[in-house]
């Protein structure tokens, strides 16, 4: 099997163009190929996670992986499925973000070696464009037309769509036909509703240049309603222990819809895809044993295995009722439960909190809460086990 086998038997690949062609060289030829990160945030998110993924499987069958980081359309933005412009970040906020996203990318993917990963910043080559240069040469294969029946602009179109973002397209086509260019890249990876921009940069090095070239979209995490997977109480699921702690990261792949954790194991683990199949072949209890099992690998690969271990202890601990190894949190000595929900992170927002105590959702040690207030004996005892609904249990300790 060839890179592109692997990433379709794993339900990686979504779309492609020239397929037929691309598996041929990937017989015969270890190539260069690429996927672009804007880094508009200090942490990679489980968005980035699948072709973070893909990377590592190219990488093992011998392919270059270049990291794209969007120091220069980082500047303005990618509209992809924003109904508003995004916020514009400085150089600095942008070298900051790359540093770190190369650490996490770290984890699954080879910095050194035979074929070591690049990591490459686009600012290199288009903070310093002369713009009627760049029109001439590159505009001029661009059909407004076409470029207007994108996907990754209808929706900016209704509420507005400024020239600025309408020139990203551009960009990331340009970025491509300069990797093809410098480092001989051929390929493009990226996110399903990156397709659009996908295509421009493929089509702009057949036109421009007549070689072939590329492109291959990774299939999006969503649920069984069609929703992105990722999203928690406290936000986005990110990478960085500082945003979502390795115990929160577990226990969201921990409670995952049985019908996503064959699904999750394929596309986030390094399982073999026959063990996979074994542990989730049967629709009944025996699913907790493979949530389990996907919950470990993940957090593995992410945070590694002492802080996965740990993760685990603790999730055991907190629904065995094993008191000592539960996660606990401490927060400032108040009475007040909706500010210690808060506080502690089980809920977003004091009205948040109490909607869940009005509605029974909420039992401190064994006693469903009725009120707002803890009583006297447990405030002074200084410690409580908070029960939110069935899956959030943990000890709070009052300052």
């Amino acid at each position: 099997m060839n890179a592109l086998d692997i990433l379709k038997a794993r339900g990686f690949i979504k779309q492609t163009v020239f397929e037929d062609d691309l598996s041929k060289i990937l017989d015969n030829e270890k190539i260069s190929f690429y996927v672009g990160f804007d880094p508009t945030a200090d942490s990679l998110h489980i968005g980035h996670y699948i072709p973070v993924m893909a990377m590592a499987w190219m990488q093992r069958c011998g392919h270059r992986p270049i990291a794209l980081f969007g120091g220069g359309t980082g500047m303005i933005g990618d509209p992809s499925g924003r109904s508003d412009l995004r916020s514009m970040l400085t150089k600095e906020q942008i070298n900051h973000n790359v540093a770190c996203f190369k650490k996490q990318m770290s984890r699954f993917i080879d910095f050194e070696g035979e074929n070591a990963a690049l990591m490459v910043d686009n600012g290199d080559w288009l903070l310093g464009l002369n713009y009627i240069d760049f029109l001439r040469d590159i505009g001029v294969y661009f059909s407004v037309n076409r470029m207007l029946t994108a996907e990754c602009y209808k929706a900016r179109m209704e509420k507005g769509l400024t020239f600025l973002e309408f020139n990203y397209m551009l960009m990331q086509g340009y970025d491509f036909l300069r990797l093809y260019q410098d480092y001989n890249c051929i390929l493009e990876l990226g996110g399903d509703d990156q397709w659009s921009n996908m295509l421009a940069g493929e089509d702009l090095i057949r036109r421009k240049l007549g070689k072939p070239a590329f492109a291959a979209t990774c299939t999006l995490l969503l649920t069984s309603e069609g929703k992105k997977m990722g999203k928690t109480a406290k936000g986005a699921l990110w990478l960085d222990e500082n945003k979502t702690s390795p115990y929160d990261f577990y226990q969201y792949f921990r409670n995952v819809e049985d019908v996503k954790v064959a699904e999750c194991m394929r596309l986030l683990t390094f399982m073999d895809l026959e063990e996979i199949a074994e542990l989730t072949a049967h629709n009944d209890e025996r699913m907790n044993a493979a949530k389990e099992r996907l919950a470990f690998e993940v957090t593995k690969l992410v945070h590694g295995e002492e802080k996965a271990l740990a993760a685990q202890k603790q999730a055991r601990g907190a629904f065995g009722g094993n008191e000592e190894d539960m996660p606990s949190v401490e927060v400032e000595k108040t009475n007040f439960v909706p500010d210690i929900m808060v506080a502690a992170g089980i809920a977003k927002s004091k009205s948040e909190a109490r909607t869940l105590i009005t509605g029974g959702g909420v039992i401190i040690n064994d006693t469903k809460l009725t009120g707002l207030t803890l009583d006297d004996e447990t405030l002074n005892k200084g410690e409580f086990i908070l029960h939110k609904g069935k899956k959030v249990h943990v000890k709070v300790i009052l300052k």
